[in-house]
């Protein structure tokens, strides 16, 4: 079973949470997940801007 990964600088945008953290190779990497209730969005980046730009031009279709 594989590790669940440690969140670092997590940060919230909106209702998006932007966080950092190393994946099963050992890179770091950059997450942005939306937390509204069906929504579904999240994504992986290499760079933490790119995380950050996702998360504040995501606009729910859920509402």
């Amino acid at each position: 079973m594989p590790a669940q990964p440690r969140f670092r600088r997590v940060t919230c945008i909106g209702l998006v949470q932007v966080a950092t953290y190393y994946d099963h190779r050992g890179r770091e990497k950059h997450t942005a997940a939306c937390t509204a209730p069906r929504c579904g969005f999240s994504t992986e980046y290499d760079d933490r801007s790119a995380a950050e730009l996702a998360a504040r031009t995501h606009r729910c279709s859920v509402r």
